[in-house]
């Protein structure tokens, strides 16, 4: 069996041969059609292949999920441990079966998929892709993860989050970024008044920084 099948997922392919890959995460409760659009705004000439892959977690309220929360901020450690492992494994595999190296590899999400992206990018023993973008996210706090920032210093970091964020307060971007800084990773800020969402007023940002990559 294909590793293409280990998730439910989405592909965007490239327009020609990929420069490299762009993945994106969705959110608690969402599914991998959710950020389709934001491939294509992200990568408006289609340079990358993008990927949107759906979390392997059914939970309350219903949608996919990538682990339970009974706290923002702090993952559930059982089920973060199973989306971390599906979304690693199934990672890994799609790139490897792509020919792309995660040195080729923009990764990034929103809310709980920037969590995770996090998790995956800056993870002790995992390879470094070549950015993070993280929209309305936290670097999490959970029992059996843990960042490795010695082994990223110089690593671009991209943080989008919204002032008036209900679910995933403001704070917590604007602590990802006093750690990863702190950290020794290159971090872009940008701060809107956005609530829980991805605000269209950033795109043409976060566009930049992605293409930047290339």
């Amino acid at each position: 069996m294909s590793t293409e099948g280990a998730l439910p997922h989405q592909v965007r392919e490239a327009s020609g041969e990929p420069a490299g890959a762009l993945i994106l995460v969705h959110g608690r409760g969402s599914n991998e059609h959710d950020l389709l659009p934001v491939l294509d705004a992200l990568d408006p000439q289609g340079r990358l292949v993008g990927l949107a892959p759906g979390g392997p977690l059914s939970l309350p309220p219903g949608g996919r999920h990538w682990y339970g929360v009974p706290r923002v901020g702090f993952p559930d450690a059982d089920t973060f441990a199973r989306g971390y492992g599906a979304l690693t494994t199934f990672l890994d595999g799609w790139l490897a079966e792509r020919g792309i190296g995660w040195e080729r590899t923009v990764l990034g999400g929103f809310s709980q998929g920037a969590v995770m992206s996090y998790a995956v990018g800056l993870g002790a023993r995992r390879p470094s892709p070549v950015g993070i973008l993280a929209m309305s996210g936290f670097v999490p706090v959970v029992d059996g993860w843990e960042a490795d920032l010695e082994s990223r210093r110089d690593l671009p970091v991209c943080i989008a989050h919204g002032a008036n964020d209900p679910i995933i307060r403001v704070d917590f971007g604007r602590d990802a970024r006093e750690l990863l800084t702190e950290g020794g990773l290159a971090v872009e800020y940008h701060e809107s008044p956005a609530a829980h969402n991805l605000d269209p007023g950033v795109l043409p940002e976060l566009t930049a920084w992605v293409q930047a990559r290339l």
